[in-house]
């Protein structure tokens, strides 16, 4: 079912700060790699205070990732930050010496150290922590921080955005690394049929309107063969599905690292797998032995 567009009246904030972000990531279009002005790391702290979130915008946005809302009734799904926190984390990027249009979201390391109450407000905290440059790209660390009074850190977030540079050093050590696979002996605990219009939900429900997402003919200039799912949509999907499959209520995630390693082109068929009992590592494939989309690990609490 199509998640309803009244929730994009929801994403002024998110939709203002990326619209912010686009613009100065235009201005920046013909910059290749620093300028030489680095940026002072870490770099100046932006916080906001957010009103609790709709209870049926997060109602719909946990029936999207294959969640059941009764979970939630009194608590936000940790995986629900991009909604309140990615806006205010774009703004970290202001004015720092690297061509955004090409930006690629190459994963996020998310701790739980508290739960987040739904029905009081938030203070979200974010800033650029730190810039790692070789030549070729530079993956820019993000910190959003979200909690309440009495748990100033209940949540944090690191984000890794990863900017190509044009002109970048090559190579010169051997053969190009392989891209990451699902192990051949990995466990499928879940399946999911992805819509076409599965970016165009997540978007209305995060404010992420990145067109790469929900219009094919930008992807398909962007150079994919049509949209591809939103990174944070593929790490809720993979979070609740090991919450209903492998958990089976009995743990929580406390730590989730994962890392998108390749995009997930619409509409999809695909499965998450697991590794090893001893392993605590997640994968999203077509298959055992396949491509990973996505690659990661887990902390859980009993």
């Amino acid at each position: 079912m199509a998640v309803s567009s009244k929730h994009i009246l929801q994403q002024g904030p998110v939709l203002a700060s990326l619209g912010r972000t686009a613009l100065s990531a235009l201005q920046q279009h013909f910059t290749s790699g620093s300028n030489g002005h680095a940026p002072t790391l870490p770099g100046p702290e932006i916080v906001r205070v957010i009103q609790p979130r709709p209870k049926e915008l997060i109602r719909d946005y946990v029936r999207h990732v294959g969640g059941d809302p009764r979970a939630y009734r009194k608590v936000l799904p940790p995986h629900l930050f991009p909604q309140w926190g990615f806006g205010l984390a774009s703004q970290t990027l202001a004015g720092i010496p690297y061509p955004l249009v090409k930006v690629l979201n190459g994963g996020c390391r998310v701790q739980v150290n508290a739960p987040l109450p739904s029905d009081q407000p938030l203070t979200v905290r974010a800033h650029l922590a730190g810039i790692d440059d070789n030549g070729r790209r530079a993956v820019l660390n993000q910190r959003i921080i979200t909690g309440t009074q009495a748990a100033p850190d209940a949540l944090i977030a690191d984000l890794y955005a990863i900017v190509p540079l044009k002109g970048g050093k090559k190579k010169t050590n051997g053969a190009r690394k392989e891209k990451p696979r699902v192990p051949a002996d990995a466990r499928e605990v879940d399946y999911w049929r992805l819509r076409p219009d599965a970016g165009l939900d997540f978007a209305k429900l995060t404010g992420d309107f990145n067109p790469v997402h929900w219009v094919p003919a930008y992807a398909r200039a962007s150079g994919f063969r049509n949209t591809i799912l939103h990174g944070f949509s593929t790490l809720a999907r993979a979070w609740e599905g090991l919450n209903r499959q492998a958990f089976k209520g009995a743990r929580t995630i406390r730590v989730f690292d994962v890392k998108f390693t390749r995009p997930l082109v619409l509409p999809a068929r695909v499965g998450l797998y697991v590794g090893s009992a001893d392993s605590n590592t997640v994968y999203v494939g077509d298959a055992p032995d396949g491509p990973a989309y996505m690659t990661g690990s887990y902390e859980v609490t009993e």
